[in-house]
């Protein structure tokens, strides 16, 4: 059963989409509070989670910055990608895009309708189970990579890389990755990301391909949470070596390491 994580305070909103999504047959959660939202997450309850509901403006905290929040806490990794659509009553576009840039995946501006948000849902999903299946038809080389890295985890077998951007090593039985002999510190879907394109320093893989390659439930998952993913992985390689340009973006394509 598809089950959405609703966080408003406006009882009367949140009865409103309750009603309209419990006809589609969803199971909702609803808190009315920013502070109960990251406990929430780390319950068993919320592993069965499709998507997050977010209120801009809760009494307690501010629902753009907790959007940065899920996406950046590495102990919820298996939620991080969850699709966001934000509750606004700001119709400036400057707020808009900034819930964009948070992580935030669509947003309603209130007033609004609540079959439009539930459609706005199911278009996300949509949008999503389309990219994997075209992804799917496409080069499987990352699939390939992702056996390879799953094989070499399971025999404990360190790796090394050695790339134009230095040496890394790789350790599974306790997934330490290092790079200029300085451990980095990883999300594990940061970590696996990392791992695929070091197993193919040339190749460009598109952001559908990554996601395919770490996430073994990508169909409700964002392709483009992948460059909040890599933002952070450049953010951690900064502390290492800030003048090293490690991961190239090929506009329209995806990402690379540059050149073996």
């Amino acid at each position: 059963m598809t089950h959405i994580l609703l966080v408003e305070d406006d009882p009367a909103i949140a009865m409103s989409l309750k009603v309209t999504c419990k006809r589609e047959g969803w199971q909702i959660t609803w808190l009315d509070n920013a502070s109960s939202v990251l406990p929430m997450l780390h319950s068993e309850e919320a592993k069965t989670l499709s998507a997050i509901i977010l209120d801009v403006g809760l009494p307690d905290g501010d629902g753009l910055s907790l959007c940065q929040q899920i996406r950046h806490t590495s102990d919820i990794d298996d939620l991080k990608d969850l699709p966001i659509v934000f509750l606004t009553a700001r119709s400036d576009e400057v707020d808009r895009i900034l819930g964009l840039e948070m992580g935030g995946d669509d947003y309603c501006a209130k007033p609004f309708s609540p079959r439009e948000l539930v459609a706005r849902l199911k278009a996300i999903w949509r949008r999503e189970q389309l990219l994997s299946q075209q992804s799917a038809i496409q080069s499987t080389s990352a699939d390939d990579i992702a056996n390879d890295n799953a094989t070499n985890n399971m025999s404990g077998q360190a790796l090394t890389f050695e790339c134009q951007s230095g040496v890394w090593h790789y350790q599974p039985l306790n997934y330490s990755l290092m790079w200029q002999e300085q451990k980095l510190e990883l999300s594990n879907t940061e970590r696996k990301i990392l791992l695929t394109l070091l197993q193919a320093p040339n190749q460009v893989f598109s952001r559908e391909q990554l996601l395919n390659a770490v996430s073994d439930y990508p169909d409700h998952r964002l392709a483009r949470t992948i460059d909040s993913h890599i933002k952070a992985i450049r953010k951690q390689l900064a502390t290492v070596d800030a003048s090293t340009d490690v991961i190239h973006t090929h506009r329209g394509l995806g990402y690379a390491l540059c050149p073996a």
